[in-house]
């Protein structure tokens, strides 16, 4: 799986022609406070260059470059879980502060949950948000996401406790029961 493509918005491998715009982008301390801690900040070109080197050996490709109109502007992927949650992921993403507001995490969203369910075979992804990351909330929600509950003092963020908002989306075109237990 290389691209997955709608309109003017794709998702594709990482190049290492990414690494200068990959960390110009996330270099960002707004950015950075809405990841988890394990994304370093300052992001530096070799984080990025670490990253793509990472990302460039899974299989299967669940970490995508986001591109609009041919340019590097986010990332969006898929943390796959393991034993009785196998078919389960959680969903993440980010865009550069300068393409906020122009639907392209919604319409990433929408494509990596499409290829979760119909390529992976997934049949739950869900999302932790920010109590104050009212955006990635209304993302998630004009993607088909639901919001499953609040977990109240569910994170903590730069030295301060918040809530965390669980969304989820479910694979209606299984049965949960058609898997066998191997």
């Amino acid at each position: 799986m290389e691209k997955i493509i709608s309109g003017n918005i794709k998702l594709r491998r990482f190049e290492l022609s990414d690494i200068v715009q990959l960390a110009r982008l996330c270099n960002n301390k707004k950015i950075w406070d809405n990841l988890r801690d394990f994304i370093p900040y300052p992001y530096t070109e070799q984080d990025a260059e670490d990253f793509i080197a990472f990302c460039n050996t899974e299989n299967p490709q669940v970490t995508f470059a986001i591109e609009k109109n041919g340019l590097l502007v986010g990332t969006i992927g898929l943390v796959l879980q393991s034993d009785i949650h196998r078919l389960n992921a959680e969903i993440g993403y980010w865009i550069g502060e300068p393409f906020w507001g122009q639907g392209i995490a919604t319409n990433a969203v929408v494509l990596i949950t499409e290829y979760a369910f119909n390529v992976i075979g997934l049949i739950r992804i869900y999302s932790g948000v920010f109590d104050f990351n009212i955006a990635s909330r209304r993302v998630l929600e004009k993607a088909g996401y639901n919001l499953d509950f609040i977990a109240e003092k569910g994170y903590i963020k730069n030295g301060k406790v918040g809530s965390e908002y669980r969304f989820s989306i479910l694979n209606h075109s299984t049965s949960g029961e058609i898997f066998s237990q191997d």
